[in-house]
């Protein structure tokens, strides 16, 4: 187990192959951890660094009073590429992840070669609605609005069965304080003035079924960034890397190889 001591957060982090390896760091979704990635990971090819950690207020990492911003968390993503020696990568962020992945890409471009946008976008939700969320967790806890998040998060056939069980446990165990600071944190971003000077190459995946971050809205954001490419997972919701990890892990290597990246 490692952890990074930064500035004002200590962040639980993983790194799988050698470290001399193209390094690809992974950034999870909110109420998920680092083993968002694992199916992922696992069907990467054998070379490459890969990097995973549980953002601040989720799975072991801290969880500093909040509330929490963009620029905040693309800060922490920054400090641990400086903790662990990594000079560029490839930044694979879903959801809140993938706005983390956008506000790093503008701050330090010359850190970031190239981004996969995975069931994201430069703006999501309008903050009233992150509000509500909020509010409804602070009376009621997480676990009163499990069912709804769970149906945005996967397709229905993923939700009838078992195999969704352990993802509905880690979403309930997320920090009750990390989790709405991370509300607040997309609440009250907007990317879309900086997003669309973007110069990485960026690919953008998106789940047919999601109901979070409908492809459309997936789209709309590549829409503001040059040349930027879009896939479709079929049959999948808003964690796709948990639904479909052998599509999931074809895309992002076929992007890698187009890069050079393996």
């Amino acid at each position: 187990m490692r952890v990074a001591q930064l500035t004002d957060a200590a962040l639980h982090w993983r790194e799988d192959g050698p470290q001399e390896g193209p390094a690809v760091v992974f950034a999870n979704s909110l109420g998920t951890d680092l083993r968002l990635w694992d199916a992922v990971v696992e069907r990467l090819p054998r070379h490459l660094r890969l990097i995973r950690y549980d953002m601040r207020g989720h799975g072991l990492s801290s969880c500093p009073p909040g509330p929490y911003s963009i620029d905040t968390l693309a800060g922490d993503a920054l400090a641990l590429l400086d903790h662990a020696g990594v000079e560029t990568c490839v930044f694979v962020g879903l959801s809140i992840g993938g706005m983390i992945g956008q506000a790093l890409a503008v701050r330090a471009p010359e850190r970031i070669s190239a981004l996969v946008l995975s069931n994201t976008a430069a703006k999501m939700g309008e903050p009233q609605m992150w509000q509500d969320r909020i509010a409804t967790i602070e009376a009621d806890g997480i676990a009163a609005l499990t069912d709804m998040i769970l149906e945005r998060w996967f397709a229905p056939g993923f939700l009838q069965t078992e195999a969704h069980l352990p993802w509905r446990h880690m979403l309930e165990r997320t920090p009750q304080a990390g989790y709405v600071a991370c509300c607040q944190a997309i609440a009250g971003a907007d990317l879309s003035a900086t997003s669309q000077s973007l110069t990485q190459p960026v690919l953008g995946i998106a789940g047919s079924e999601d109901g979070a971050s409908p492809p459309a809205l997936v789209e709309a954001t590549l829409e503001l960034i040059a040349d930027a490419r879009f896939t479709l997972i079929e049959d999948t919701g808003h964690l796709p890397c948990v639904e479909a990890p052998d599509a999931y892990a074809g895309a992002l290597t076929d992007f890698l190889k187009e890069l050079g990246h393996v």
